[in-house]
This record gives C-alpha cells, structure tokens and sequence, in this order.
C-alpha cells in the first residue's frame, strides 16, 4: 500500500469513527476509537508517539 492509499484508508476510518460517533465529543474519544479501527484493519499505528521538537531557545 503506497502512501496515498495509506491515507485514503485512513482519512475513510476516520470518516467512519466520526459518522458513528457524531460530533460534539472530546477528542480522546475519537482517537481511542480511530486507533481500534486502525488496529483492527492491521495497519501498524502507534499512540502518543514522542517527539523531539525544538522551538527558538525552548527544548
């Protein structure tokens, strides 16, 4: 799966979370639901994943 399919599918699962839940919620709703549907397609996903970021002097 090249990247564009990779996002089609997920930008789709994430359509499918929303439309289930419908608005209005907390985001760690939905991305506890988007991550169990990702999951469950078998596509590799990571929560909360670390990163390094710097911004002017601030670490």
């Amino acid at each position: 799966m090249d990247e564009n399919e990779l996002s089609n599918r997920i930008i789709g699962l994430a359509m499918e979370v929303h439309d289930a839940l419908g608005p209005g919620l907390l985001e760690n709703a939905y991305k506890e639901c988007l991550y169990y549907k990702i999951a469950k397609e078998g596509i590799g996903v990571e929560k909360e994943k670390v990163m390094p970021l710097i911004f002017e002097e601030v670490e």
